[in-house]
């Protein structure tokens, strides 16, 4: 049997560790806060990686004003990549269509997924997307909630295993299922267009009129041009679907909306976040 005094040397070692891991945690979070000044490559001008990853800018509250320029000061290959021109099977881009081509909204050649939703023609069109809308910074210790003393509770929705959003209630908002029972479609979009004239405002000209309502599009913009093209729509209500669920969309009050509440909404929030409401400040780029 080994002796105690060789548990009780292990546990004094293991804790004089923890406890130096996070003095040096806390000591490096103390350390005042470097802006970048400019757009560029690499970390703020004399911090190294370890400062850069604990700076306060990926914490609360400073995530809750940092602009795009901050945020691409150190991370400006999200803009930068660019899609392989043929695949590692030999597959020409050129040739090939990816999933998000798929509806006559979307224009031009193959492009990355941060570009899609920052400065693609359509992107700047019809959204305001900032990096901070999808990312509200992340514990560098670890993307797995509830994993140490620190890290955020198991019960947390901020994000999900290992991810640095959680898709659940970001990606889903443009890229659920279209909700075609809740709907009172005979059958998916795709086939049942035609009987509405391929316009959703057949409908939606009375109904759920306010929508859109949310400081990461440009509602004008996206009504403007779902009146011109359907597709417009259904590009993000089912048409780019990832997901094979949908989202809960807030039931916002419209004129002439029935008092009464169906089983299917009674759970339904009626107002959109806090931080996305178009009374809310947008940040700055």
């Amino acid at each position: 049997m080994e002796s105690p005094k060789t548990g009780i040397l292990i546990l004094a070692v293991v804790a004089v560790a923890a406890a130096a891991g996070g003095l040096l945690g806390w000591q490096i979070r103390q350390q005042p806060q470097t802006v970048p000044a400019a757009v560029g490559y690499g970390k703020p001008a004399g911090q190294d990686h370890l400062r850069a990853t604990y700076d306060p800018i990926h914490f609360k509250p400073a995530i809750d004003t940092a602009t795009d320029a901050q945020c691409l000061a150190c991370h400006r290959e999200v803009l930068d990549d660019k899609v392989r021109e043929r695949s590692p099977a030999g597959i020409s881009a050129a040739a090939s269509k990816a999933w998000y081509q798929e509806v006559s909204t979307y224009a031009g050649e193959q492009d990355t997924f941060h570009r899609r939703h920052l400065v693609t023609p359509m992107a700047k069109e019809l959204m305001n997307l900032r990096c901070t809308t999808c990312h509200q910074g992340n514990d560098p210790r670890e993307e797995a909630p509830g994993s140490s003393a620190t890290a955020m509770p198991q019960s947390t929705d901020a994000f999900t295993l290992r991810k640095q959003v959680n898709p659940e209630t970001t990606c889903l908002k443009c890229h659920g299922q279209m909700n075609i029972e809740v709907m009172g479609l005979p059958s998916p979009w795709r086939e049942s267009k035609d009987m509405f004239g391929n316009s959703c405002l057949t409908c939606h000209a009375a109904i759920r009129t306010q929508r859109h309502q949310v400081n990461y599009l440009k509602t004008e913009a996206i009504e403007a041009a779902g009146a011109k093209n359907a597709d417009t729509c259904y590009g993000c209500h089912g048409g780019r679907s990832w997901y094979r669920i949908v989202y809960p969309y807030p039931r916002h009050a419209w004129d002439g909306m029935a008092p009464e509440v169906p089983d299917w909404a009674k759970d339904r929030p009626t107002e959109s976040e806090a931080r996305f409401r178009m009374t809310a400040t947008v940040n700055p780029k």
